[in-house]
C-alpha cells in the first residue's frame, strides 16, 4: 500500500464546469439555487472522502441568454449553510481581497470554522474581471502587480485578526465573574500602505488555530504570494514538464519565508470524464461539446483570453494577440491556450473551444477509473501534485461518476483515504496548526476580566 496519499477538492461549479453543462439532459441547472440540491452534493464529496468542496466566485461577469449562467448565490453563505449538514469534509469559499475590508473576511470566516468545528478555508484572489469595478464604482481595476501586494497586506492583517484572541482566553468562570482572560488578547495594531486596522475580532482562535488559506494563480506576483501565505494552491498545467517545475519553483521559496516543503499543498485542477470503458467516455465528450453554439463557444474563448473573438469564423485559426499585455491582467492563459493548440495541432476557433470547453486551460482526462487513476499517481508520485482539485463536466451526474468509479480505483491503490483521519480540514490535509505570536503587551485596562 502506498504510504503517501493524495488530496483531494472537489471544484463546486454550477451547473456544470462544461460551458454546455446546463444542456445535459441529466443536469440538475435549474436547482443551483436549492439547498437541498446544494446538500446532496455536498455529502456526496463527503461520501466520498474528499478533503474539500471549493466554491470560486467572480463578480461582474456579463449575462447571456444562450451560455453558461453565471448567476450564482454567494459562496460564504452556501458554505455557511452547509456547515449544518456536512460532518468532515472541508468548506472553501472566494472572497476578493480587492474589493473588501480584512475585517469583514476575518470575521466571517472565523465564524464559519466555529461553525463547522474547524473545517474553513479562504480563497484568496484579487479579482481579474474589468465588470466587478464597476460594480464597486471604480473605473477600472488596479494594475497586476498592486492588487497583489494590496492582497499581501490583506492576508497579514486578517491572520492577525484570526489569532487576536487566543483559544484558552474564554476562561468563563461563574463563580468568580471572570469571563475573559485579557493577557490571552492581542489586539492588532496595524498601519501599512493600503489599511490601518486597530482592535481585535469578536472571537476566539478558531478550531484550526485558523481557517485554511487557499490561492489560485500561477503569475510570478501569485506564486509569490502563495510561497508566503498560502496553505493550498490552485493551479492549471497540462503537463507533468510543466507541474513539476512550478511544484518545485513554489516550494522551493517557501524557506525564505521560515516554511517547510509539507505547509503547502499543490492542487492542479483536472476535470475529468469517465466510464467503464473509453468508447463511452468519449461519446459522453462528443455529446457535451455537440451542445456548445458557435457564439457560445467564441464568447467562452473571449471571455478566458481575454481577447474580444466576436465576429471571428470559428473555423479559422486563432488570431495572435498584441504582443503588449494588459495592464491589468498578463495574459497567462492565452498563452496557455496557445501551447495547447500548437502541442495538439488544433487548427480552428472550433476546436480550440471544444477542447477547453470544461478544463478551461487545466488538464482533462477522458477514459477508464483505471486509465484516469494512471494519470492522477503518474503526477502525484513524480512531484507534479500534492492532490488535485476535481472538476466535473456537469452535476450531479458527472460527479456521481466520479466519486462511483474513480475514487474507489484510488484507495485500491492506496492513494487516497478510505476513512478521515481528523475532524478538521488542517487535520485532513496533514497542516500543523498556526501558533499565536504574543505581542508585548496584551490589552490592558480590565482588571476584572471583562473585553474593553
Amino acid at each position: 500500500m502506498t504510504r503517501k496519499q493524495m488530496k483531494l477538492g472537489a471544484f463546486i461549479n454550477l451547473p456544470g464546469h462544461h460551458v454546455a453543462s446546463w444542456r445535459h439532459p441529466s443536469s440538475g441547472a435549474s436547482r443551483a439555487f436549492d439547498l437541498d440540491y446544494l446538500t446532496e452534493i455536498a455529502q456526496t464529496a463527503e461520501r466520498g472522502k474528499f478533503d474539500m468542496i471549493f466554491f470560486a466566485d467572480v463578480l461582474g461577469q456579463r449575462l447571456s441568454g444562450n451560455a453558461h449562467s453565471s448567476l450564482k448565490l454567494d459562496p460564504v453563505i452556501i458554505i455557511s449553510a452547509l456547515t449544518a449538514v456536512t460532518k468532515n469534509i472541508g468548506l472553501t469559499a472566494t472572497l476578493t481581497t480587492t474589493y473588501n475590508d480584512p475585517y469583514h473576511v476575518a470575521r466571517k470566516f472565523a465564524a464559519i470554522d466555529h461553525l463547522s468545528k474547524g473545517r474553513a478555508a479562504w480563497n484568496v484572489v484579487t479579482s481579474a474581471n474589468e465588470g466587478e469595478a464597476l460594480l464597486f464604482g471604480k473605473e477600472k481595476h488596479l494594475q497586476h502587480a498592486l492588487r497583489y501586494e494590496r492582497a499581501e497586506e490583506f492576508v497579514d492583517v486578517v491572520k492577525q485578526l484570526w489569532l487576536s484572541i487566543e483559544d484558552e482566553a474564554l476562561v468563563i468562570d461563574k463563580e468568580n465573574g471572570r469571563y475573559l482572560d485579557v493577557e490571552k488578547v492581542h489586539p492588532v495594531n496595524h498601519e501599512g500602505a493600503w489599511f490601518k486596522v486597530q482592535g481585535a475580532l469578536d472571537s476566539p482562535t478558531t478550531p484550526q488555530g485558523h481557517p485554511v488559506i487557499v490561492q489560485a494563480g500561477s503569475s510570478e506576483s501569485g506564486k509569490e504570494l502563495a510561497a508566503k501565505t498560502a496553505e493550498v494552491i490552485f493551479t492549471a498545467w497540462q503537463t507533468l514538464e510543466e507541474a513539476q517545475v512550478f511544484y518545485r519553483d513554489v516550494k522551493g521559496r517557501l524557506a525564505k519565508y521560515g516554511r517547510k516543503p509539507e505547509d503547502l499543498k499543490i492542487m492542479p485542477g483536472v476535470f475529468i470524464t469517465v466510464a467503464q470503458t473509453e468508447a463511452e467516455a468519449l461519446l459522453k465528450q462528443q455529446q457535451l461539446n455537440s451542445h456548445i453554439l458557435p457564439e457560445v463557444g467564441l464568447a467562452y474563448l473571449s471571455a478566458f483570453t481575454n481577447i474580444d473573438l466576436s465576429g471571428y469564423d470559428v473555423d479559422e485559426p486563432l488570431p495572435e494577440a498584441s504582443s503588449i499585455e494588459d495592464e491589468t491582467n498578463p495574459r497567462i492563459r492565452y498563452n496557455i491556450i496557445r501551447e495547447i493548440a500548437k502541442r495538439e495541432n488544433l487548427q480552428s476557433i472550433r476546436a480550440i473551444y471544444e477542447r477547453i470547453a470544461g478544463a478551461r486551460g487545466h488538464r482533462e482526462i477522458v477514459g477508464t477509473p483505471e486509465q484516469i487513476a494512471d494519470q492522477l499517481e503518474e503526477w502525484f508520485l513524480n512531484d507534479g501534485a500534492d492532490g488535485f482539485n476535481i472538476m466535473p463536466p456537469h452535476f450531479p451526474e458527472g460527479f456521481n461518476d466520479i466519486i462511483e468509479l474513480v475514487v474507489p480505483e484510488l484507495q485500491r491503490r492506496g492513494l487516497f483515504r478510505t476513512e478521515y483521519e481528523s475532524s478538521t480540514l488542517r487535520g485532513n490535509l496533514g497542516l500543523s496548526v498556526p501558533a499565536v505570536k504574543t505581542p508585548e503587551k496584551a490589552l490592558t485596562g480590565a482588571s476584572t476580566g471583562e473585553i474593553v
